[in-house]
């Protein structure tokens, strides 16, 4: 592991007179991707965003991954005073830690070890050789420090200053070599992961270990399906359970296979055990066409209850409580909506991907957001839309509740995005993007054979937009101004910042001149 420190002899500038921080991907625990503090954009002013700064990092791309969400961090206490720092992993290994209001790198650090013994397939975008899951910032210490948690492709989890990225701690194993584990989630010391599509056979499951356990005994919990590739990772509610959609699989209680589903698991004692779980009813029809339960819920309050929000390939939404998901029979949702798009059954470039989002309105209203992507499907209506969708879209909904039943009212569904990925909300604005990443995984002359130098070849350039939240209407759109394409990468929004990292290792920061 090397660590990389950069003097600036530049100024900090003016301190920000709000802090908002962006500690996990998906903001927080749950997975709600609402920046419920952000005080300088807003509705008026928003469309004035320009490019701030962006940055290119050295990260070099490993198939079709590069660089993850960035995490945000106001008030940070350096050598050189308080900085807002912005930590962005990247696939090859990296860690760069950026002060905000300079744009200069403070420190980087890579981690080095052995060639792993497996891998993924070369070309393969499934398996790429490297770190693959979103770091996670611990809580400040009285005097603003803070910890990163960051997992190296070997497996290995680092704890870092975020001030300097020197070692906290030693490291300790987590996950398999080139295991390709998702974004990490903290809660109450304990440390999340979830892995998928059995890279370098690797189990596809939830792991969890508890940071202050001298042992770091790994506790796991495997529902026999094909990945547990939500893109968030888990999703973590007021108990400590842990949500994750299951992916590909059958269902068979019996055998505690659960499949096509979403599992809840949490630590007891010193063991990760299944808490709850929901299987949609048509769940085999949904493994035959390869349409699985893969994005990572989201958890809210509303009117006492704790609901989770969660939706596949399939393009539907699922209304769940998190106290007892799918009810007796773990296959009935409180609510499941009609179609939204994916009329053509395609199992790689339509449906709902990534994860979701949810925030409530000054009047107590809650809505549900959720990207999706291809033509929206002919049969879904809303009372507001902006043109054709073609290529995809964010679509918003209304959550109702009368004598215990409830109801996801669409609201809007926003302009055409040429592949929607998840959204952010931030005092009442919505930052949304299309990926230009080209999605594609089967060929009319051989099949099933998805191949990463081809899809970057044909992937284009990402668009940011900013939308408003209550209508869906556009407010600002960045056209042409990023230059390269996204692939599980995600927005991340604090202080009058957004960030996206595109394929080509360069960091954008949009916010309003000035400020």
């Amino acid at each position: 592991m090397r660590t990389t420190r950069f003097v600036v002899a530049l100024a900090l500038g003016c301190a920000l007179a709000h802090a908002a921080d962006w500690p996990t991907d998906g903001g927080n625990p749950q997975r709600t991707a609402w920046q419920k503090d952000e005080k300088i954009l807003n509705r008026e002013n928003v469309k004035n965003l320009k490019i701030v700064w962006k940055l290119q990092l050295d990260n070099q791309p490993i198939e079709m991954h590069s660089l993850f969400p960035p995490l945000i961090a106001d008030k940070v206490p350096t050598p050189s005073g308080p900085k807002q720092i912005a930590l962005v992993a990247g696939v090859s290994d990296n860690i760069y830690a950026i002060d905000v209001a300079t744009h200069q790198i403070l420190w980087k650090k890579h981690f080095e070890y052995p060639a792993p013994a497996r891998r993924g397939r070369p070309t393969d975008p499934l398996c790429p050789a490297g770190l693959t899951a979103t770091p996670v910032l611990g809580a400040p210490a009285a005097n603003g420090s803070r910890p990163v948690y960051a997992m190296a492709g070997d497996g290995e989890v680092h704890t870092l200053n975020l001030a300097d990225g020197e070692d906290l701690a030693p490291p300790y194993q987590f996950g398999y070599p080139y295991g390709k584990s998702y974004a990490l989630n903290l809660w109450n010391d304990v440390l999340f992961t979830t892995t998928a599509q059995g890279c370098a056979g690797n189990p596809n499951q939830i792991w969890s270990v508890n940071i202050k356990d001298p042992s770091h005994k790994v506790m796991t919990y495997n529902p026999k399906s094909g990945g547990l590739w939500g893109r968030t990772g888990a999703a973590i509610d007021e108990n400590g359970v842990a949500w994750a959609p299951t992916g590909d699989g059958r269902y068979d209680p019996a055998t505690q296979t659960y499949g096509n589903g979403l599992v809840g698991a949490k630590v007891v004692g010193n063991e990760l055990k299944l808490q709850d779980y929901y299987i949609p009813k048509n769940w085999a029809w949904l493994q035959s066409r390869d349409l699985d339960m893969q994005v990572t819920p989201a958890i809210f309050k509303y009117k006492g209850k704790e609901l989770m929000i969660a939706a596949s390939k399939e393009c539907r939404i699922y209304l769940l409580d998190t106290k007892a998901a799918g009810g007796d029979d773990h296959q009935t949702p409180l609510e499941r909506t009609p179609l939204i798009c994916n009329e053509e059954v395609n199992f790689a470039s339509a449906g709902i991907w990534g994860a979701l989002a949810t925030w409530e309105d000054a009047q107590g209203t809650r809505w549900i957001l959720s990207p999706f992507w291809g033509p929206s499907h002919p049969d879904f209506k809303v009372p507001v839309s902006y043109g054709p969708v073609t290529h995809g879209a964010v679509i918003a909904f209304k959550l109702e509740e009368k004598n215990g039943k409830y109801k996801l009212i669409p609201a809007w569904m926003s302009r055409d995005m040429d592949q929607a990925e998840p959204p952010v909300i931030a005092n009442g604005v919505i930052y949304a993007f299309g990926s230009g990443e080209n999605t594609e995984q089967a060929y009319p002359d051989r099949g099933l054979d998805d191949n990463s130098p081809e899809r970057i070849h044909d992937s284009t350039h990402a668009v940011l937009y900013a939308l408003d939240a209550e209508t869906g209407k556009e407010l600002y759109s960045s056209g042409d101004q990023i230059k390269s394409w996204v692939h599980f990468g995600g927005l991340s929004v604090a202080n009058g910042r957004v960030y996206l990292g595109t394929f080509d290792s360069v960091l954008y920061c949009f916010g309003l001149e000035g400020k």
